[in-house]
Formats: C-alpha cells, structure tokens, sequence
C-alpha cells in the first residue's frame, strides 16, 4: 500500500479552476473582494457578527489578544497541553502564559484547575477546544470568565465545525480564533480566522492587522499595529473549501467510528469517547504505553502518525522545571494521532487497524 501521510490537504478541481479564473482576471494577488468574501463566508457560517481573516492561526491568536488590550505584564491563563502558538502569543506580547492542567476525559482545560491559578494580574484566559472538543466544566468556564471580568478567547483552531448545546465551537468567548493550515478540516495552506460579536474589537483588529492605519491606505496611524493581512489567492482556495464543510464534517465523524469499531478490542489501548453529535475531530488520537515502538512499526508498513505536544511549561521555551502537570505528562507521552485526512478511505483504515492489530499480537 502507498504511505497513509497521518495528515494531508484535500482539493479539487473547484478550487484549480477558482485559483486560474482569479490569475486570469489580472487580479492583484494581496487581499481585496475575494477576503471579504471569505470573511463572510466564515461570519454567516458561525453565525457571527464578524469575521477578520489574517495570515495564521498564531497570529489571530497575537491580534485577539492585542485587540483586547491584553499587554507586557499581564497573566493569561493557558491549558499546558496544546499547540505551542496558545502559549507564545502571550508571551510575544509580553504577557505571562500561566500554565495549567486538563482533564484526562476531555484534553481541555480543567476548569478547577484555572480558578486556583486567577490572580489579581490575571486579565484573560484562552481556551482551547482541543480537537473540536469542550470541557465538561464547558459553561463554568465561561460564566466564570463573565462574572470575574476577564477575557475569554477561545483557541478554536482544530474546531471549525464541531458544536457546543447547538452553537459553533469558537462563538462562546469574547473572541474565536480559527486556523486553516494544512491539517485543519479546512485549509489555504496558512491563514487564520478571528470572530467577534463585539464592533469595537472588531475595528481593533481591523486596526492591528494592518499596521495601526485609521483605515486602509491611509497613512495615518492609530495604534501599534504589523502586517497580519491575508491574500485574494489563498482566500479563493478557502471559499471553495466551506463549501464542503458539511461533506467534509460527515466524513471525519465516519473516520473517527471506523477507526473506535476496529481499535475498541485492542486492551493496551486507550480510546478518547468523543461526542459526534456535537464533535468533527481534527484527529483520531490514542494513548499507548510503548508509542515509539508503534510509531516505528507502522511508519515501516506506510503509515505515518504523530505524537502527543510535550508539556509546555518544560519546554526550553518556558523552561518550568519546578512545577508538575500530571495529565498534560502523562497523556504527552502516551498520545498518538493516527492518520485522519479526510482523503482517508475505509480500506486504508482497516489496514492500520490490522498493523496496530498485529503490533500488538
């Protein structure tokens, strides 16, 4: 069989011809109609007021903050186990990632766990819907950030489709921010979404993302602002990728109970129990007690998978030696993504299923 990338895109002839109408229009390439469009694309899909769509996830992520008046000295409370881009757009700003633990059911933060790390320097909390799930404490996080004043901004980046009581993962904090990097269920290479209800955030960001101008091409400037801005071309790409968003939405749940079928007998495993009424996840993830060994076995038999993140707070980056997480440590070096493109077909999913099988046997 051909290597099972663990990740790979997922385009077609709508969006070659999209890209080749918009070269032939002698369009200019930077961000202009076909952004705005892609914007409101996104803002009618998660019933929005409005959507800003910048150069990555990491960025929207730096912007949302800096939108919120988050600065140099402030506390924002992250989960340890994530995506490296929660945790230093704080820091790039100067604010301090407080790091703290998640639950073991879920992956996302423990809501416990957060109150006992608010202090009065404390001025945001991000979020993480970590593969399109939500904290069983989901609504005390939320009426908690209200009630004590500080920001909510919900790291949406592996969410974009999955729900929560029936409305979109992302919609729940003062600001959502989504990602459309090749893994995504969405993807124009790089890019990124922020969504807002607020107006005054949103002529924030509009700001920021475009150096501090008052308004685009003036050179009059009203903050300190960079250039976070997206391009027509990609926003082509990901107009014709929303379009399959309910095809696309269906099908990783269908990935997801295949892969739960098959594994579910395998005793040295442990599955995650995902509510698909509400969760399209990003991934299909395991823990194991000899993953390398996994890893390697399959990667000689075609197929590729990934680890867990490590645990934040112990990376150079942050340098925490101190302190322990013993979720985010533990699930860190157990946890394994299987591949979960959504090219991936039932055929190529019994057969990793049969390698594992074998592995194990």
């Amino acid at each position: 069989m051909d290597f099972i990338n663990y990740m790979q895109p997922s385009y077609d002839k709508n969006e070659i011809d999209a890209v080749v109408k918009y070269i032939n229009s002698g369009a200019w390439i930077t961000e202009f109609k076909e952004t705005r469009k892609f914007e409101t694309s996104i803002a009618e899909y998660t019933k929005s007021r409005y959507c800003s769509v910048m150069m990555n996830g990491t960025v929207t992520l730096i912007a949302s903050l800096m939108a919120l008046g988050i600065k140099a000295g402030d506390e924002v409370i992250v989960p340890d186990f994530t995506m490296s881009a929660t945790s230093h757009a704080a820091a790039i700003l100067g604010a301090k990632p407080v790091f703290v633990d998640v639950e073991r059911s879920t992956l996302c933060m423990d809501f416990d766990k957060m109150k006992s790390a608010v202090t009065p320097n404390t001025k945001a909390v991000i979020f993480v819907d970590l593969n399109g799930r939500y904290s069983e404490k989901f609504e005390n996080i939320i009426s908690f950030c209200r009630e004590n004043r500080l920001y909510l901004i919900e790291d949406a980046a592996q969410a974009l489709g999955s729900t929560y009581r029936g409305k979109f993962l992302g919609t729940f904090g003062d600001v959502g921010s989504f990602s459309f990097s090749m893994p995504k269920i969405i993807t124009t290479g790089q890019g990124g979404a922020v969504i807002t209800q607020s107006e005054e955030v949103y002529d924030n960001l509009l700001k920021i993302r475009d150096f501090g101008r008052e308004c685009a091409g003036s050179d009059h400037y009203m903050m300190i602002g960079s250039n976070f801005k997206f391009t027509d071309l990609q926003a082509v790409v990901g107009i014709e990728q929303m379009k399959k968003m309910p095809e696309r939405i269906k099908h990783k749940k269908e990935i997801c109970k295949k892969y739960d079928v098959l594994l579910n007998e395998i005793g040295e495993l442990e599955l995650f129990k995902n509510n698909y009424e509400d969760t399209a996840p990003c991934f299909y993830e395991i823990l194991c007690n000899d993953r390398d060994d996994l890893i390697d076995y399959l990667k000689e038999r075609n197929i590729g998978a990934r680890k867990f993140y490590p645990p934040l707070h112990s990376e150079p980056a942050y340098g925490y030696t101190d302190i322990h997480f013993p979720i985010t440590e533990e699930v860190s070096a157990k946890g394994l993504w299987l591949p979960s493109s959504v090219l991936l077909t039932d055929e190529q999913i019994e057969y990793i299923c049969a390698c594992i099988k074998d592995f194990y046997s």
